[in-house]
């Protein structure tokens, strides 16, 4: 059975474009069908804020895999294109996040999709919501672009500046 996935995908560190160009042409060959990229777009970092700014972008895509071997499939990309953890919310080569898989929502160790600090984050938000505004957020029962709405009428926090 195929499953519609949304990924996030960030670089701060080497070839930006390059690694997250790479990543994406990772993803087929491990059973994960790319079907709509976003724009790339440059923003500043999120959590730890003394780092190189990030290329982030989403993506649409399809897959039979269940969501943990999406999880290990995602996982061992980023480890081919050299990710080393070290620090959480670090400098990376690559960052991988599964944000939905279908509508489904998963509370396991190791794996909480939809992913838990989305709705918090513009330069996951705003990618998303070009792929699919519509797309509605199985827990907080709010569209992207209603979410994506309601954080940037907050105040801006340092990291989205």
């Amino acid at each position: 059975m195929k499953h519609t996935v949304y990924l996030a995908l960030g670089s701060n560190m080497g070839e930006r474009k390059e690694l997250i160009e790479k990543a994406i042409g990772s993803l087929g060959p491990l059973g994960i069908k790319v079907l709509r990229v976003s724009t790339l777009i440059e923003t500043a970092p999120y959590g730890v804020t003394d780092q190189p700014s990030f290329l982030n972008c989403a993506l649409e895509a399809e897959t039979e895999l269940s969501p943990a071997k999406l999880l290990e499939a995602t996982a061992s990309v980023e480890k081919t294109l050299g990710r080393v953890r070290i620090k959480r919310w670090g400098p990376r080569v690559i960052d991988i996040d599964i944000i939905f898989y279908d509508s489904e929502v998963i509370a396991g160790p190791g794996l909480t999709i939809p992913h838990p600090d989305m709705q918090n984050r513009t330069f996951v938000l705003g990618p998303l919501c070009e792929l699919n505004p519509g797309f509605v957020h199985p827990v907080l029962k709010l569209s992207l672009k209603e979410l994506l709405r309601l954080l940037t009428a907050k105040a801006p926090r340092p990291q989205d500046k």
